[in-house]
C-alpha cells in the first residue's frame, strides 16, 4: 500500500493506493461518526464496510448527475435519514461521484466530513483528490461548487480490473497531464531532464504511476489550496477540454468525449498554441503527440467543432480574470499565461480543422 500525504496548515489527510484499499473505511472515518451516507451510481457495487451503519443513496449517470437537483435530491435524503454534522458522506464512484458527493457533503449542515472511495483510474489519479466539488451549469462545467477537503482518499486498484476501455482512456488523459508536470515532484522523484519529462510515467507500475500523478496534485493543492495561481497548473489542457465538454452540454454538439480524452485533445491544443506564442518549438509539440499516442488518446478535435463556440466556453473558465487565460508550456516549463489573444486562439483551432 502507498500512502501520499496533504498536509494543509492544520489539517491533514492520506491518500491511499493499492489493492483492497477500500478495506481501510472504518479506519480513516472521523471518530464519532455514527452513520455514513454512501453515494453512489447503478452498478458500482464495491463491498465497503465503514463499521457503522450505512445509507445508500444513488445518484444518475453521467455528467447528469453533476446538476444542483441532484445536490438537493442528496441533502434532503440526508435530512430524511437523519444524517448529523458529525457523521460522514462517503463517495463510491468514479470523478462524477465524487464531485457530486463532496459537494453536497461541503453544503449539508454548511459542511459534513467525507471519504473518497476512488473506483475509476481517472478519480484516482485526480478528481477524488484535492477538495474542489462541483456541479455543472448549461453554461459551462464546474461553474457552480465548493472547496471542501475529504477526510481520506482511498484508491483500490481491484476496483479497476472490471473498468471498461473508455474509462481507462478517460483516467489516461490526466496522466498525460501530469507527464508534462513532473516538475512539480519532491526532488526525488521529478524526471531528470526536461527531454525526458514527457515519457518517465508511461512504463511504470499501475499502482506508482497513480501514486506519482498524486504527489504532483498534492504538491499543487498543498502550496496552492484554493487555486490562486500554482494550481491553476494542474488545469493544463483543461481550458480545451471544458470547452469541448461544455458544448455538449449548452448547446447539444453531437461528439462522446470522456473527460480525459477532452483533456487529451485539450493538450494537443495548447502546444499548438503555445508554439503559435513562440513558446515552445515543433519538437516540442511532437512530444506532445508522441506522450498521448502512447497512452493510446486522441490529438485532433472533433468533426464539426465550432470555433467560435469553443471560444465562448473557454472565455468562461473559471482560470480567467476577465481574460483568456491558459496554462502553456514554455522555456521555464509549464506556466499561467494570462490575456491570449483572440486571434492566436481562432488561428489555433483554425489549424486543428475546426469550422468556423
Amino acid at each position: 500500500m502507498i500512502s501520499v500525504p496533504l498536509e494543509l496548515g492544520d489539517r491533514r489527510y492520506e491518500v491511499m493506493i493499492g489493492a483492497g484499499a477500500r478495506h481501510l473505511l472504518a479506519q480513516v472515518l472521523p471518530s464519532g461518526v455514527k452513520q455514513v451516507a454512501v453515494v453512489s451510481q447503478e452498478g458500482i457495487e464495491l463491498d465497503i464496510d465503514a463499521g457503522v451503519p450505512a445509507r445508500r443513496f444513488e445518484i444518475a449517470g453521467g455528467e447528469e448527475a453533476k446538476a444542483l437537483s441532484e445536490i438537493e435530491s442528496l441533502c434532503r435524503g440526508f435530512a430524511r435519514a437523519g444524517l448529523a454534522r458529525s457523521d460522514a458522506v462517503v463517495a463510491v464512484g468514479g470523478g462524477v461521484v465524487c464531485d457530486v458527493a463532496g459537494f453536497a457533503a461541503a453544503v449539508y449542515l454548511r459542511g459534513v466530513p467525507h471519504v473518497n472511495v476512488a473506483t475509476t483510474l481517472l478519480a484516482q489519479v485526480d478528481a477524488a483528490i484535492g477538495g474542489k466539488t462541483g456541479v455543472n451549469l448549461p453554461e459551462g462545467k464546474n461553474l457552480v461548487g465548493a472547496f471542501w477537503q475529504p477526510v481520506a482518499v482511498l484508491c483500490d486498484t481491484e476496483a479497476l480490473e472490471t473498468l471498461p476501455e473508455r474509462e481507462w482512456a478517460s483516467g489516461r488523459g490526466e496522466m498525460a497531464k501530469c507527464a508534462f508536470l513532473g516538475t512539480l515532484l519532491p526532488s526525488s522523484g521529478e524526471p531528470s531532464s526536461s527531454a525526458d519529462q514527457g515519457t518517465w510515467l508511461k512504463d511504470l507500475p499501475l499502482e506508482e504511476q497513480i501514486a506519482r500523478c498524486v504527489e504532483i496534485k498534492a504538491a499543487a493543492v498543498c502550496a496552492d489550496e484554493r487555486e490562486g495561481r500554482q494550481r491553476m497548473l494542474l488545469n493544463y489542457g483543461h481550458t480545451m477540454a471544458h470547452a469541448l465538454e461544455g458544448a455538449v452540454l449548452g448547446a447539444g454538439a453531437g461528439w462522446d468525449l470522456r473527460h480525459g480524452e477532452a483533456v487529451a485533445i485539450g493538450l494537443m491544443f495548447a502546444a499548438r498554441l503555445a508554439r503559435r506564442l513562440g513558446r515552445i518549438d515543433d519538437d516540442r509539440v511532437d512530444l506532445h503527440r508522441e506522450v498521448l499516442e502512447s497512452f493510446g488518446l486522441p490529438t485532433e478535435l472533433p468533426l464539426g467543432a465550432s470555433a467560435r463556440t469553443l471560444l465562448d466556453f473557454m472565455a468562461r473558465d473559471k482560470k480567467g480574470r476577465h481574460d483568456l487565460t491558459f496554462v502553456l508550456d514554455g522555456p521555464d516549463g509549464v506556466e499561467v499565461v494570462p490575456g491570449v489573444p483572440e486571434a492566436d486562439i481562432l488561428a489555433t483551432l483554425a489549424e486543428m480543422g475546426s469550422e468556423t
